[in-house]
């Protein structure tokens, strides 16, 4: 069987396409899932790449889509032929988060889904969103339940509220198109013009190039009529929060997913505590919040920004174009 490891130390030079052995039959609780795609995120480049440290030899991705060949004893959720996703969070299955590290995460501390069969507990799977490709199905395991949790379950959003998108990335893009589909008003910034106008393709109200326009968070209060918007996808993490909070509303939501800036910096406190703002932090979701995602994506009202795809083998070439940052939307990966 084959799969995409990383060998140790970490480092795109060090993936390799190993031979593993089969995973047998699925036992009490459990179903054998033929994969067949996968979606890149930063969590996954940075075990790829040796940022975050895993054992030698451990197979790579997250995100995971494909089909139930065989179900155990005592499952009746699933049944052979079924189209199933993974989830970032195995062990997380309702309720508030309880889990502050990646230890039990596919990819990280457990063997991920860059292979072409698994034998898990049938917890560990929600079923695919009706209609999508095995590509679509595996991006909503990590970016799009991001994007969901953090608009829907954390922020409540609702027809007419404004949101801000930081950046054309996965998670991004997701809540630019869910912002859309419940009715919200959407502002997107990048630092690429053609980005932006495909944002703007996309439903996006309002762009900011960040480059021409340095002081973006105050240029989202002039769109907003000096009120700011209600929620803020926060991905940059210190090197962006101040001007998103500049550009929050009073009483607004800012959801911090990403440190793509680093993992620490000065924050305006005073201003933060002024508009009296709830940041939120968040990694990913619960296998019920996915649950429920999936049944809102059943509408057909959004199908995934699949940028690229790439098969197994090229999944280190895949990283590199990532590395790059010209993607906009998902990058996938397909076997």
């Amino acid at each position: 069987m084959k799969a995409m490891v990383v060998r140790a130390p970490g480092g795109l030079d060090r993936l390799e396409l190993a031979d593993r052995p089969d995973p047998g039959q699925p036992g009490k609780g459990e179903i054998r899932v033929a994969l067949h795609a996968s979606s890149l995120n930063f969590h996954d480049y940075g075990v790829a790449s040796g940022r975050a440290r895993a054992e030698d030899g451990r197979v790579l991705m997250a995100d995971g889509a494909g089909v139930v060949e065989a179900v155990g004893d005592g499952v009746a959720e699933f049944a052979p032929g079924d189209h199933v996703v993974s989830c970032f969070f195995p062990d997380w299955q309702a309720g508030p988060p309880t889990i502050a590290n990646f230890s039990r995460t596919p990819g990280d501390g457990l063997d991920g889904f860059a292979q072409e069969h698994v034998v898990l507990p049938a917890t560990a799977f929600t079923r695919a969103p009706q209609g999508f490709s095995h590509v679509e199905a595996a991006t909503i395991t990590t970016a799009g339940l991001t994007a969901w949790r953090a608009l829907v379950v954390d922020g409540g959003l609702k027809p007419g509220d404004t949101i801000l998108a930081l950046g054309t990335g996965g998670v991004s893009i997701y809540a630019l198109q869910l912002a859309k589909m419940i009715g919200a008003r959407v502002i997107i910034t990048s630092s690429s013009d053609e980005k932006l106008e495909r944002a703007r393709a996309l439903g996006a109200d309002e762009t900011i190039n960040y480059r021409q326009t340095a002081n973006w968070g105050a240029r989202v209060r002039e769109l907003t009529g000096g009120r700011g918007v209600d929620h803020v996808v926060e991905v940059g993490g210190p090197g962006t929060l101040p001007q998103s909070i500049e550009a929050v509303r009073v009483g607004g939501h800012i959801s911090l997913i990403g440190v793509l800036t680093g993992r620490g910096g000065e924050i305006p406190t005073a201003l933060l505590m002024a508009r009296q703002v709830r940041l939120q932090g968040l990694i990913v979701g619960s296998r019920r919040e996915q649950q429920d995602f999936v049944r809102a994506l059943d509408n057909g009202a959004l199908r995934p920004v699949i940028d690229r795809v790439f098969p197994l083998e090229g999944l280190a070439d895949a990283f590199r174009y990532e590395e790059a940052g010209s993607h906009f939307g998902k990058i996938g990966v397909e076997w």
